[in-house]
């Protein structure tokens, strides 16, 4: 029996993934930690080169985001945990700075949305970035999802 235990407690420290250092932020959704490549999980994050429209102006968003989680994360440490990846071989996790989930605060200050396709976890934050029009919220967007696939803000302005 104690063999048993001893076997899973060891499967179960190599199955879940725990990353921490400073981290290089690829864009508004993924970052890399000592060579590993980390996507936030249950996020989706406005791509690099997406704009936004506010009150007719167009701005880069996308470049806004990933600028955002720079900041947060610039020479601090930062740890990630998860045990799952993509369909790429990337890591998916949740990561932490200063006490803060950062996969959350991003979704809450309405710089990605909740990736309601791989989780449910962050539409309470995307709910309330909704209703306090923060970030890509306080104008128009196309959801980073579509906006892969070649969807793009109207012109007719």
């Amino acid at each position: 029996m104690k063999y048993l235990v001893f076997g899973v407690l060891i499967l179960s420290s190599a199955v879940c993934a725990d990353t921490s250092g400073t981290a290089l932020v690829i864009d508004g959704d993924t970052i890399t930690i000592s060579g590993t490549k980390i996507r936030l999980h249950g996020i989706d994050a406005l791509e690099k080169d997406q704009v936004c429209r506010d009150a007719g102006v167009i701005w880069k968003c996308g470049h806004q985001a990933a600028e955002t989680l720079l900041a947060w994360t610039d020479t601090k440490e930062v740890r990630c945990v998860g045990d799952e990846k993509d369909k790429q071989g990337i890591s998916l996790a949740d990561c932490f700075v200063d006490g803060y989930n950062l996969n959350a605060k991003l979704v809450s200050e309405g710089w990605a949305l909740a990736y309601r396709r791989y989780s449910k976890k962050y539409i309470p934050e995307e709910t309330e970035a909704k209703a306090a029009r923060k970030g890509m919220w306080a104008g128009e967007f196309v959801a980073p999802w579509d906006w892969r696939r070649g969807e793009r803000l109207p012109s007719d302005y």
